[in-house]
């Protein structure tokens, strides 16, 4: 590793003040509320004159100068600087109706990946910001049951649009804050469609280096473009490097980690990885996991470098762990990943069928003890892969899986038109020929425990013997302390399923 130490100076150009973030609560994935106390650095101090509200949801500095912006209750506030008066740029901000300056929950999580809808010009005299109008958007509610003193559940109410139902409104507009506290409010009109553009020719800058070492990149740039920072992530050691966008030239080693390479083959044209045991001896045979996710455009195997749950199982339980990625996959050509356009639950459940298929006929693994897990879409495919009667798998884990896409949103509504019949539910008596674990969080936001829900009573309807676990006031990641006890719950059943458990210790 290198090493490097820092002597914070204050100049003209730097910022003189900064945020001290307190009492942080996590909303939705990208979405918290806070409360925020400005620091002076001049001073050494807290500015006690610039306090800002409780449970702000977001805030953020000017580019130049000391402006900030924050938004409040759903309305935009506008400081000209910390210890200034705020200026509200909206009044019309309502709970789970209108969001200004932040996106409602389906911006969020299917569109923006941010917790921000507000953009400040490069020289901060300008803001611009999207309102969202969720007034005709149905509400989905669940309970949240929160500490074990309260008598009655909490009541979470979200706006949510199912897969047909009426999605929210969007408006944009440009602020004028140049002369605070007067401002001039303009809203953006839908931009024409483009007729014709002259792009410079694209260039590549990572594939002139080190191929054996380095097959999967990201990039950042300098705010002046005038450098990057070029990250390895794989398959070898992790590394970064910073380069002279002019001429590429490599300028400084940033980041260097030593370990062990990952090893990836070729399969029908398609691609597969496979996590294999430590000296795996090829006269043996081995237990199979396959991990999926399957999603349209999405990607499982790759030459990223990571560690994670496949790496102790395949190290410490002698566990193959294969992913594949069949049609509807990403980065393959678009004939691939269009192939399960409008066909959601068809080609790409398939496909790990015949993944396994092919799986089991190599010599070193366990044809007759060959599981499948995945989670949210992955938990959607595991449980149609399991539910085909294909005879492949012995077990299988779903964690957070959509069931009935008419239960989701927009996601679906991308790639189907609108909805469609591929049920989990549909396929309840085929579980009775394998071993199921169905898992969700209670208070999952973005696949409902809906879903899981009524892939139970499906499978209690016909007779299906299975095993649950739920987690009370989850959300879809399952954070926390339930992370760690997730993990161990599918390593024990999966350890069970494989008859790597010695009998006397299984609890009954």
């Amino acid at each position: 590793f290198l090493q490097f130490s820092f002597k914070l100076r204050i100049t003209e150009n730097y910022y003189p003040y900064r945020f001290i973030v307190l009492h942080l609560s996590q909303l939705w994935r990208h979405s918290y509320t806070a409360s925020y106390h400005i620091y002076d650095f001049n001073t050494s101090s807290i500015l006690h004159d610039a306090l800002l509200p409780n449970d702000t949801q977001y805030i953020s500095w000017s580019p130049v100068g000391h402006k900030l912006a924050y938004v409040w209750n759903n309305n935009i506030y506008i400081k000209a600087s910390p210890t200034a008066a705020p200026v509200q740029i909206t009044s019309n901000g309502e709970e789970n109706k209108i969001f200004n300056g932040i996106p409602d929950w389906v911006y969020e999580e299917e569109m923006f990946g941010s917790h921000s809808a507000l953009w400040w010009s490069p020289n901060g005299n300008f803001v611009a910001y999207a309102a969202f109008n969720d007034t005709e958007v149905p509400v989905i509610e669940y309970s949240f049951y929160s500490e074990d003193t309260l008598q009655y559940p909490k009541t979470i109410r979200i706006p949510y649009p199912k897969a047909g139902a009426k999605n929210p409104t969007v408006q944009f507009f440009i602020v004028d804050i140049q002369m605070l506290p007067d401002f001039n409010t303009t809203e953006i009109s839908p931009p024409a469609e483009i007729k014709s553009s002259s792009p410079k020719s694209t260039q590549c800058v990572s594939c002139d280096l080190n191929q054996e070492r380095c097959q999967y990149y990201s990039a950042s740039f300098s705010k002046d473009a005038q450098y990057y920072q070029l990250n390895c992530l794989g398959p070898g050691l992790p590394l970064s490097t910073l380069h002279r966008s002019s001429d590429d030239q490599g300028m400084k080693l940033l980041f260097y980690w030593s370990t062990d390479q990952s090893r990836s083959l070729s399969l029908l044209d398609l691609w597969y990885q496979m996590i294999l045991p430590p000296h795996l001896d090829s006269s043996k045979k081995y237990p199979l996991l396959l991990e999926v996710y399957a999603g349209p455009c999405s990607q499982k195997v790759d030459h990223a470098f990571r560690i994670n749950w496949a790496t102790y199982l395949a190290s410490t339980e002698q566990i193959i762990v294969a992913s594949f990625d069949g049609r509807g996959s990403g980065y393959q050509g678009d004939e691939i990943m269009h192939a399960i356009n409008r066909r959601l639950g068809t080609y790409e459940v398939e496909d790990q069928i015949s993944a396994a298929r092919t799986f089991s006929e190599m010599s070193f693994v366990d044809k007759d003890r060959i599981a499948i897990w995945g989670w949210s879409y992955g938990g959607y495919v595991t449980s149609m892969v399991l539910g085909s009667g294909s005879g492949v798998f012995k077990c299988g884990i779903a964690v957070a899986p959509v069931s009935r896409w008419q239960y989701y949103g927009i996601y679906n509504e991308r790639v189907m038109g609108c909805c469609i019949s591929s049920t989990v539910m549909a396929r309840a008596e085929k579980f009775k020929e394998v071993e199921y674990l169905l898992i969700h969080g209670t208070a999952d936001d973005n696949v409902h425990f809906q879903q899981a829900a009524q892939i139970s009573k499906a499978l209690v309807d016909a007779e299906v013997d299975f095993q649950a676990m739920w987690y009370t006031d989850k959300d879809h990641g399952i954070s926390g302390q339930a992370h760690k006890h997730i993990y161990t719950h599918m390593s024990h059943f999966i350890k069970q399923c494989f008859s790597l458990i010695p009998e006397y210790t299984v609890k009954h």
